[in-house]
């Protein structure tokens, strides 16, 4: 039987919650010293997960950036970077996207439905796997498990997340907050709605919170909620 890998959520919002503004260019929300720290997550982890869109709104190459830790990781008997996974329903991803085209193994997880579309756009660039009908989280992560991850990063967007947490997969949230007020209605959020484990009243443990700079690290554990 796999065992599900341990799944790190990482995101930065402002202090009213956006992800990005409503610009075309990305809103950077961290700091120097922050993206040093999440270079460090990556370091750590065996995969790099994120939705669709943000690959077509960010277009990310998610790369461990430190030449340093990319030759601990190859000393190690590992690969420089982790195994980029992309979650997408629709199986619509560009083949021009930077993702495709950087360091490291890419795997992608779509449904039947979007499966023959996927694989005809970018078969060629990356592992292209369907979960069934609809998009499974609990299988996805058994078959990461199953390719050998044990700690998964998850880097956004704000739909995977909030699925993650309402469906209670989440080890650990690492949720970075800058000194920043987007105050646009149409800007991305970090959670939307949903039936959240406990409802409104379910605490999560807090683990640290730590300044970094101008901005404020917030960790997490989602399943030791009271």
């Amino acid at each position: 039987m796999a065992i599900h890998p341990y799944v790190l959520l990482s995101a930065a919002v402002s202090v009213d919650g956006r992800l990005d503004d409503a610009a075309s260019e990305r809103l950077v929300l961290s700091n120097h010293q922050d993206l040093d720290r999440v270079d460090t997550e990556r370091a750590a982890a065996d995969a790099i997960l994120v939705g669709a869109t943000t690959l077509r709104r960010d277009n990310p190459r998610l790369l461990v950036k430190s030449a340093e830790r990319r030759a601990q990781r190859a000393a190690a008997g590992r690969p420089e970077h982790p195994l980029k996974v992309t979650v997408t329903a629709s199986g619509e991803l560009k083949p021009g996207l930077a993702v495709w085209h950087c360091g490291g193994e890419k795997l992608i997880f779509t449904v039947d439905g979007a499966l023959p579309r996927a694989r005809r756009a970018l078969g060629a660039l990356a592992s292209v796997v369907s979960t069934g009908p609809v998009l499974d989280w609990p299988r996805l992560l058994e078959e990461l498990g199953r390719r050998g991850v044990k700690r998964l990063l998850v880097e956004g967007g704000g739909t995977v997340h909030t699925q993650l947490l309402a469906q209670n997969l989440a080890d650990e949230l690492h949720l970075v907050v800058a000194p920043l007020l987007v105050g646009e209605a149409t800007a991305p959020t970090f959670l939307a709605p949903a039936p959240y484990p406990g409802g409104p009243t379910a605490r999560m443990k807090l683990l640290e919170a730590r300044p970094i700079g101008d901005v404020v690290l917030l960790r997490y554990a989602p399943k030791g909620r009271s």
